[in-house]
C-alpha cells in the first residue's frame, strides 16, 4: 500500500505483531522463582509483558541436583533475556534446607514447608534488591502443593504480592506459550531441579496453617533464611 503526502510518500508492507503489553520496567520489579520445568518462564514472561522487570531466582540443592540443572536455567534465563532484557539470575543454596526439613519434618509436608522457605527467601532478596512482588509459576490445583489450602498456608509467610499469571491456565494453555517463547524444549531436558528432591509419597492437598507452623518449630527458620540469602551467586543473563 502507498500513502502519499504533500511532502513524501510512504509504502507499507505487510504488517507483523508484536509481542504487545507494556515496555519492560514500567510495572516494577519482582523476584521470579525460577525452576527447571515449563511453567515458571511462561510465568515470568506474562508478567514482563506487564512491564515488570525480572529478577529469576533458583533453588540448587547440590549435590542432590548437578550442574547440568543449573545451566538449564541459566539457558531459560536466556530465552526470557529476549523478551524482557538483560537481568541478574540468582542461585541459591538449598540443600541445608531441605536436608533439615527432610530430618525434623513430617513427611508429607515436606513440600509445603519447602515453598514456605522459598517464599521467606524470594522475599528477602526482593526486598534487598528493590522488587515489589514474588512471581510463581504455580497453577491451581495441578499438583498437590497448588490446592487453595495449600496456596493460602505457603503466601502466609510473605507480606509482598505473589503474581500467579498461570493460576487458571492448564498445561496445554501453557505449553502452547511455552513453545511461542522458545522454553518448552529446554524445560523438558531431563535435568532435575530441587523441587524433585525429598518428594512425599503422599504430600498433604489441604493442610492447615497451624500444622505447618507447628512443624516449623523443630527448625532454626531464621538462621536457615539467612544463611541461604548469604549465600545466593548471582551472575547476569542476556540473550
Amino acid at each position: 500500500m502507498a500513502e502519499i503526502r504533500d511532502f513524501g510518500a510512504y509504502i507499507h508492507a505487510a504488517q507483523l505483531p508484536g509481542a504487545g503489553g507494556m515496555p519492560v520496567g514500567t510495572g516494577g520489579r519482582a523476584v521470579l522463582l525460577l525452576s527447571g520445568g515449563i511453567d515458571s518462564p511462561v510465568a515470568g514472561y506474562m508478567m514482563a509483558k506487564r512491564g515488570v522487570e525480572l529478577s529469576p531466582l533458583h533453588f540448587a540443592s547440590p549435590p542432590y541436583t548437578g550442574e547440568r540443572a543449573e545451566q538449564k536455567v541459566a539457558a531459560l534465563a536466556g530465552k526470557l533475556a529476549a523478551w524482557a532484557g538483560p537481568m541478574r539470575l540468582g542461585i541459591v543454596p538449598f540443600t541445608e534446607i531441605q536436608e533439615a526439613i527432610a530430618r525434623a519434618c513430617p513427611e508429607d509436608l515436606f513440600t509445603l514447608i519447602m515453598r514456605r522457605f522459598m517464599m521467606r527467601i524470594a522475599e528477602a532478596v526482593a526486598l534487598r534488591d528493590g522488587g515489589g512482588a514474588l512471581i510463581t509459576g504455580e497453577s491451581l490445583g495441578q499438583v498437590a502443593s497448588q490446592t487453595l489450602p495449600a496456596l493460602g498456608c505457603t503466601d502466609a509467610v510473605t507480606g509482598l504480592p505473589v503474581l500467579r499469571p498461570l493460576i487458571g491456565m492448564d498445561k496445554e494453555e501453557i505449553i502452547a506459550v511455552s513453545r511461542k517463547i522458545d522454553t518448552f524444549d529446554i524445560s523438558i531436558q531431563p535435568y532435575e531441579d530441587c523441587c524433585t528432591v525429598f518428594t512425599p509419597r503422599h504430600p498433604r492437598t489441604r493442610p492447615k496453617l497451624e500444622m505447618l507452623e507447628a512443624a516449623e518449630a523443630a527448625l532454626d527458620v531464621a538462621a536457615l533464611v539467612e544463611r541461604a540469602v548469604d549465600g545466593v551467586r548471582v551472575s547476569w543473563v542476556d540473550n
